[in-house]
């Protein structure tokens, strides 16, 4: 459904996007993942046709962006950071509005206006002016102005931005509902919102894409190490005696002291070597106590920060602000 080759865009001698390529699959949810200033907000624009692409492709429903702008309009919802409302207007009255610059003919327009109203669960706010609304009203509103025409493939970028916890899990549970007929690319810089929404993930910084996967495979391919949590009590040197004779072990770190004889230290193994049981048996016959032991998992935290942190390039930066734009 959107298939982007080798995209780049340069303004002067700064690189803001450079080689980014994904793509993302009929009924599918793809988190765009990066730091703020990695290129988030420009792949968006370039996708919804509001920039040109300095090298490279962006397809959408098989039709090349720029060299066939309308058709591609015609078929994507696009959200900006800011979403484009006037706010004297009426939820109602601003749909109908938006309709109409998006073609819908004065025959289906009525029912089309009805289904985005019922799909952003927006009827009882439907002839309230758009300023009276509270932040997360005005975000649906933004979103029943990208779908009012049914498009297959819907862009959003930050949709929860300064959202709270109930307004944030409205829109997740409405971007779900979208995604069950459409495809949804949104961009992110807030971990939880991917691992809560998204099927798929293409993890941007500095202008390139550092990695695109399904959550559960790019965790997989990131797990080279295994990580136990030992709650133990015993010396420090008892402790690390039995450590270093344990085949497999790599490294090993105490955590703040929780008590004057209890500690806690994070272990680093060889994910081939099975150490759970050596560890187990070592520490309780040099007459440590083993009060827990935690297995840990590689957190969607970890790969981020191992993914992103790293030098800038400074020709990288993305010089894009977020402003606000028009339907």
């Amino acid at each position: 459904m959107i298939e982007v080759e080798h995209l780049s865009k340069v303004y002067g001698s700064t690189t803001a996007l450079q080689d980014v390529t994904f793509a993302a699959q009929p009924g599918e949810i793809l988190g765009l993942l990066g730091p703020n200033g990695a290129g988030k907000t420009t792949t968006m624009r370039i996708l919804a046709g509001y920039l040109p692409a300095t090298k490279g492709t962006a397809h959408i429903a098989g039709f090349e962006v720029h060299e066939h702008l309308m058709a591609v309009r015609q078929r994507i919802g696009y959200l900006p950071e800011v979403p484009p409302l006037y706010p004297q207007m009426t939820v109602e009255g601003y749909l109908h509005f938006v309709g109409r610059l998006k073609g819908l003919s004065a025959g289906d327009r009525p029912q089309r206006v009805r289904w985005a109203l019922e799909q952003c669960n927006l009827k009882d706010v439907q002839k309230t002016l758009i300023h009276k609304l509270s932040k997360g009203f005005r975000q649906r509103v933004g979103i029943a102005q990208a779908i009012v025409h049914n498009p297959p493939a819907i862009i959003l970028d930050e949709p929860t931005i300064g959202l709270d916890p109930r307004q944030i899990i409205d829109v997740r549970n409405l971007i779900k509902t979208l995604a069950e007929d459409k495809t949804v690319i949104l961009s992110t810089h807030i971990l939880p919102e991917v691992s809560m929404t998204c099927q798929r993930v293409a993890i941007i910084n500095y202008g390139k894409v550092v990695a695109t996967s399904p959550l559960a495979d790019l965790k997989a391919q990131q797990t080279d190490q295994l990580t136990y949590e030992l709650d133990v009590q015993g010396t420090i040197n008892t402790v690390e005696q039995c450590l270093q004779t344990v085949e497999g072990v790599l490294t090993w770190r105490w955590l703040p002291v929780q008590s004057s004889d209890r500690r806690k230290v994070r272990v680093t193994c060889n994910p081939d070597a099975q150490v759970g049981s050596q560890l187990t048996h070592r520490l309780v016959h040099a007459g440590v106590a083993m009060h827990e032991m935690r297995r840990l998992g590689t957190s969607l935290e970890e790969i981020y920060l191992e993914l992103t942190t790293q030098e800038m390039d400074t020709s990288d930066a993305d010089p894009s602000t977020d402003t606000e734009d028009t339907p």
